[in-house]
């Protein structure tokens, strides 16, 4: 597999093609990169590697090149480039998070490796890195989202995810889902239908139809858009439907 010549450095293709290859099994090293990790503990590091196995970010700084051939790692050489976050948390940047453990999308083992890697010059700091892949898209070498890569070399990486389209998509037909049925929070308060034709109706202390509208599920995730005009959403944990403070369990 080749990618797309973009008039930049053809950088690290067989690394790419590796990566590409991977099924989350081996680890991935990025490695000799200057890291804003934009984690107030760790800071800025020089000459650092930065270690993930498959959506997981396992390690970050120097000397973990060492265990490379021990672990058959895919290595990708960053010399003379910066890695930094794709996933900028710019309440951080200003200030205002109070604890470390409420910063978002640090490069930080633990957390997801959604980063990007430009050249040094391009890469003051974590804005003018992220500004280069608006400004400059040709000299990123690499976006990488949850383990992925999503462009190289300034090009989009063949079998990429593809953003979902802008707007609201037709409903769905769910005859036969299990999540179709009749929600009922654990007082008896709030009975929520969702019908297979994608409507949900609410009744609320004994007031029926007290809400109702579309809804939309993607994984265990429901988006609902009511007849009124507002948007809200729920998350499915289990045999549980957790929605605006309540709990849910099908009647």
């Amino acid at each position: 597999m080749t990618i797309t010549d973009t008039g930049t450095v053809r950088w690290n293709p067989e690394a790419l093609d590796e990566i590409l290859a991977n099924d989350e099994g081996r680890p991935v090293l990025f490695t000799n990169a200057r890291i804003l990790t934009m984690d107030p503990l760790i800071g800025t590091l020089t000459g650092a590697d930065l270690l993930f196995v498959g959506s997981l970010l396992v390690g970050v700084g120097p000397g973990i090149i060492t265990a490379a051939g021990d672990d058959n790692a895919i290595v990708v050489d960053c010399t003379g480039l910066t890695i930094a976050p794709a996933v900028v948390d710019t309440v951080a940047l200003a200030g205002g998070r109070g604890h470390r453990s409420e910063y978002v999308a640090t490069l930080t083992p633990g957390n997801t490796p959604d980063f990007l890697v430009v050249p040094d010059g391009l890469a003051a700091d974590v804005p003018s890195a992220v500004s280069a892949l608006v400004s400059v898209p040709e000299q990123v070498r690499a976006l990488v989202a949850a383990g992925r890569p999503v462009l190289w070399s300034g090009a989009d990486v063949p079998g990429r995810a593809a953003a979902p389209e802008a707007g609201i998509p037709a409903a769905e037909d769910l005859t036969g889902s299990p999540r179709v049925g009749v929600w009922i929070d654990r007082n008896g308060f709030l009975y929520q239908e969702l019908t297979a034709d994608g409507r949900y109706d609410e009744t609320r202390g004994g007031r029926p139809h007290a809400y109702q509208g579309r809804y939309w599920i993607d994984g265990d995730r429901i988006d609902y858009l009511d007849d009124l005009g507002f948007w809200a959403y729920g998350e499915f944990q289990g045999n549980e439907l957790h929605h605006a403070g309540y709990v849910m369990k099908l009647g």
